[in-house]
């Protein structure tokens, strides 16, 4: 698999906050299911503006974000959320937090194993990861309708997508083996409205999708995407519809030793990722 260019997904907060707010309003459910306790310290991996930590502050908690968006951590501060730079795969800290709470985060994240054990590293003894992400079958039509729309200009859309989208058993088998006893991993359709038209969801979440196309070349495959999806995704009434899959899960740091094999998990990770 040949991951699209690092630098390839951009986040804009002010985009971010006309055509994706519905994102960490969704979040609603995670944070209950992470139960936050007045006291805690609770790291929110992968943060964007901070919109959700500053609801987990809110509770009475100590609340650290962080996000591979400058930008974002930015934003995130703005609204009074201790925040830093980091990648998912290399949090810079040692039994550090109570919980681990992350929201719309870890399907892009390709090193999946990796990440899981930064988590662990940062989490004392006895520590919750609790979360949700894209699962398996997480915007199907959108993919296809990109690399329909990129194989028309000789494209390999495959191998411009930036997504990981596990299934429940191998996402919970790659918790298993990274050291964590899992309480809860489910997988579950969520179709989501969008605020807007599909193009502003596009040129939100699927600019590695467009990075080898020149500028002027971007529009013109967009709206081909679009006109591809309309049947499936855009109803007259209620306008744009996307095709979400989310996981979600509970999961708690093991005692004792860490790592177990993780055989057919990572074996399946490879294969959802491509």
């Amino acid at each position: 698999m040949v991951s699209p260019p690092a630098d390839a997904q951009r986040w804009d907060p002010d985009a971010y906050e006309r055509h994706a707010r519905f994102v960490s309003e969704l979040g609603a459910p995670v944070v209950e299911l992470l139960d936050p306790r007045r006291g805690e310290r609770i790291l929110d991996l992968g943060c964007g503006d901070g919109y959700l930590g500053a609801r987990l502050a809110a509770f009475g908690c100590e609340v650290v974000g962080v996000d591979a968006s400058a930008a974002q951590v930015a934003a995130a501060r703005r609204r009074g959320v201790e925040g830093a730079v980091a990648r998912a795969e290399r949090l810079p800290f040692e039994a550090a937090f109570d919980a681990v709470f992350s929201n719309a985060v870890l399907h892009w994240v390709r090193d999946a194993a990796g990440a899981i054990a930064s988590v662990r590293r940062a989490l004392r003894p006895g520590g919750r990861f609790v979360g949700e992400m894209g699962g398996e079958g997480c915007v199907a039509a959108i993919r296809a309708a990109l690399r329909e729309a990129l194989a028309a200009r000789g494209l390999d859309g495959t191998r411009l997508d930036p997504w990981f989208f596990p299934s429940a058993q191998t996402y919970g088998g790659l918790l298993e083996a990274g050291g964590f006893d899992v309480v809860s991993v489910a997988l579950f359709p969520r179709p989501t409205p969008l605020p807007g038209d599909v193009i502003d969801w596009l040129e939100t979440f699927a600019q590695p999708f467009l990075a080898p196309l020149a500028p002027e070349a971007r529009r013109p495959v967009l709206e081909a995407v679009r006109e591809r999806l309309r049947p499936r995704l855009h109803d007259a009434a209620r306008g744009w519809t996307a095709d979400y899959v989310r996981l979600r899960f509970h999961a708690v740091r093991r005692e004792g030793g860490a790592a177990r094999s993780a055989g057919a998990a990572v074996a399946s990770a490879a294969e959802e990722g491509r």
